[in-house]
């Protein structure tokens, strides 16, 4: 006989007398989960917004570093939301209210996303490398582009479909 899951489950597997093991992860960790990864894309979000601030005058060694972080972190954070948070989302939503279109155009965000990632690590290790920042403007334009784009689709998640599955912020 397994007990009923609830908020305060531990990650542990948990025995109810003589009662097979229950698993209780499945409602823990994708909220853990979730929690870490907007954190890293935050802090990944300030790390390009202080690099904008300082341009052209910037540290070589923080844009040799944040350049080296910004595809890998992206990918794999994708590549979680889109292996599980979007499908126990698309689950959620059916039969609701909800628009199921959102995870299409979230997972068209993350493409986007990962392609202008791909540009601004370019530049962030030519800089880092000691090339001249030619067009501050430009430069820190498109590293306020990615940042706030990535901003965006974390509050979105928050507020929409983090919920609907039942993590809440």
């Amino acid at each position: 006989m397994s007990r009923k899951k609830g908020p305060g489950s531990s990650l542990f597997e948990v025995r109810d007398g003589d009662a097979a093991p229950v698993d209780r992860s499945t409602e823990v960790v994708p909220a853990a989960v979730m929690k870490r990864a907007h954190r890293e894309k935050l802090q990944l979000c300030d790390a390009l917004e202080r690099i904008a601030d300082a341009l052209p005058s910037v540290d070589r060694l923080k844009c040799l570093g944040t350049a080296n972080a910004i595809v890998p972190l992206l990918r794999d954070i994708h590549r979680y939301e889109e292996t599980v948070i979007f499908p126990a989302y698309e689950e959620a939503v059916v039969g609701s209210n909800a628009n199921l279109a959102s995870t299409r155009r979230l997972r068209a965000e993350h493409v986007e996303d990962e392609c202008f990632a791909g540009e601004v690590t370019e530049i962030l290790l030519a800089i880092g490398h000691g090339e001249t920042v030619e067009n501050p403007e430009a430069i820190g334009f498109m590293l306020r582009g990615l940042f706030e784009n990535l901003r965006r689709h974390i509050a979105f998640e928050r507020e929409h479909v983090l919920p609907m599955i039942g993590i809440v912020d």
